[in-house]
């Protein structure tokens, strides 16, 4: 017989890193297959799997998954998170996967009980059902049917596992006699179950309802205004960020678009600024320079007060020369570029 091989969701956790070991020390060859998109990243899976000399495949899945979150069939975690959906988009894409790697079952670091949501009996079942091939879970795989790789003797039912609930406590022992570490911390991961970004995200789907996965990345950086363009355009609203600092200058940069309005102070270091959502023709008046008062009160700014595009233009100037301490109290040179590209 030859040589059973199983395509592991990895994210570079623990369960799923543990998943892929027990399998790996029955003889079965494993290869893992780490999904990202602009809410998580691979940056854990590619460390962990390295250490663990498990090869591993990365996959995007970012559009696909904004149109889950938008409208989630299973609702939402806590905050903007569809666990349930979001998992099942991962199975449904890890079966189309199967053939194409040569693999002949998927397997999941999923443990029973773990997330009451999205880890019960009915949601496993229910994932299940999406990837169109055999899943297994080997943490807890003695608590629920036997599988037909089970059941056709491509893995061996005894030398799995019946893990439930939160305590991590069994994983943490197997992690010490497999002699695992340099594994990621359960928490984090997803920017979906962080509060502040959930209601930047919630309000981009109310003003933008079509925005689309490079709209929703910009959210991640900066401070994030919403103001109205006394304009007919098409939502009528524009989005303004002002960096926090230089990582988030250099990410907002990389992802400025066609149209899109980039300013910067020309003499002093500070935040860059970027506008999104003006009208392409639009003929505002780019100041060249901009006073910036010792104090700014926000309640004076009229941030939700309909605002020509020159006046968004000159509030953009404002705020990014403010956020520079160093500009406080004099007069600045501005530069700014008309995104072409």
């Amino acid at each position: 017989m030859s040589q059973a091989k199983a395509l592991v969701l990895f994210s570079g956790g623990l369960d799923s890193l543990l998943a892929a070991v027990i399998l790996k020390k029955q003889g079965i060859a494993v290869e893992g297959v780490c999904f990202t998109s602009v809410f998580f990243s691979a940056t854990a899976a590619r460390r962990t799997a390295a250490a663990a000399g498990i090869p591993l495949r990365e996959a995007d899945i970012g559009e696909e998954l904004l149109k889950v979150v938008k409208n989630p069939p299973h609702g939402y975690g806590q905050h903007m998170n569809p666990c349930i959906d979001c998992h099942a988009l991962m199975i449904k894409r890890a079966g189309e996967l199967v053939k194409e790697r040569g693999c002949d079952f998927i397997a999941t670091g999923e443990v029973l009980g773990q997330r009451p949501f999205s880890q019960n009996k009915d949601a496993l079942k229910r994932i299940a059902k999406l990837a169109g091939t055999p899943i297994l879970r080997p943490l807890s795989a003695k608590l629920l049917p036997p599988t037909k790789m089970e059941e056709q003797g491509l893995v061996v039912r005894h030398k799995l596992e019946a893990i439930s609930g939160r305590s991590r406590e069994r994983q943490f022992m197997l992690a010490e006699s497999f002699k695992l570490s340099g594994y990621a911390t359960p928490a984090g991961g997803c920017i979906l179950t962080d509060p502040v970004f959930s209601e930047r995200l919630l309000k981009t789907f109310d003003y933008w309802p079509d925005c689309r996965v490079n709209d929703v990345a910009l959210l991640k950086y900066g401070r994030v205004f919403w103001l109205k363009l006394n304009e007919k355009i098409k939502n009528g609203r524009v989005l303004l960020l002002v960096g926090r600092k230089e990582s988030d200058n250099e990410e907002m940069l990389k992802l400025a678009k066609r149209g899109d309005i980039v300013l910067e102070l020309k003499e002093i270091t500070g935040p860059t600024a970027l506008l999104r959502g003006l009208p392409a023709k639009s003929e505002a008046i780019m100041p060249e320079s901009i006073a910036v008062p010792e104090i700014l009160k926000m309640s004076a700014l009229g941030l939700g007060e309909p605002k020509s595009a020159a006046e968004i233009i000159k509030l953009a100037s404002l705020l990014a020369a403010y956020y520079a301490v160093r500009a406080r109290g004099r007069t600045v040179a501005m530069e700014y570029e008309h995104i072409n590209k």
